[in-house]
């Protein structure tokens, strides 16, 4: 049985939880309690090197990390990534938004909002971050005009990812009123069959409030 070693309040991890729940597979999971520097140790660092997560071990041995990764890799031959050439290719511009505008930018900002550090960040961190997710939310919405996903007509592993943090980013402190396409979006992911509603707040993890060193 594939194993996915996790961190519930990460969006990250709660992408491949979010797959894995559309395609009904059965999984078994390892918790990775990253503020106790978990991460770090010898054995979690050979599963993925940068002592992050997701990550997965397939049940061969081989592992895998990276959460657009471990999405392209699930998604093959399903009906969340396209079969032919150029729709896989729409799909990889989208995965790399992401990971480029998206997750550093909103993603930060949440992370940093909801475990008390935004205080602790400069003013110029903290304006750059929040200009570059305005400037996310606003491509997002005007390419969400002209369709119904983001990669076409049809759901893929793209629009999963991002919506991973970019649905989140009222926690960030960023209003999602003035992006309409975007918020319509959002309901389109939502009645999705296998939705995953749940998501688990920092809060959970007393151990969050630490810096990552």
């Amino acid at each position: 049985m594939l194993t996915l070693f996790d961190y519930l309040p990460s969006q990250n991890a709660w992408k491949v939880r979010q797959l894995l729940n559309h395609l009904q597979r059965p999984y078994r999971t390892e918790l990775v309690s990253i503020f106790e520097g978990e991460g770090k140790t010898d054995a979690y660092r050979r599963i993925n090197p940068t002592g992050s997560v997701p990550a997965i071990r397939l049940e061969n041995g081989c592992v895998l990390a990276e959460s657009n990764a471990i999405l392209g890799y699930l998604a093959e031959g399903t009906p969340y990534l396209p079969d032919d050439s150029f729709g896989r290719a729409k799909v990889q511009q989208w995965l790399f938004f992401e990971q480029q505008y998206v997750e550093p930018m909103i993603g930060s900002l949440r992370f940093w909002t909801m475990t008390g550090k935004l205080p602790h960040r400069s003013a110029p961190m903290i304006k750059a971050r929040r200009s570059g997710s305005l400037k996310a939310l606003q491509i997002l919405n005007v390419e969400l005009a002209t369709r119904a996903f983001i990669a076409g007509d049809r759901y893929t592993i793209a629009d999963l990812s991002l919506f991973a943090y970019a649905s989140r980013a009222e926690e960030a402190g960023l209003s999602l009123q003035p992006y309409p396409a975007f918020r319509q979006w959002i309901t389109r992911v939502q009645e999705q069959p296998g939705f995953l509603a749940e998501i688990y707040p920092y809060s959970i993890d007393p151990h969050s409030v630490k810096e990552l060193g």
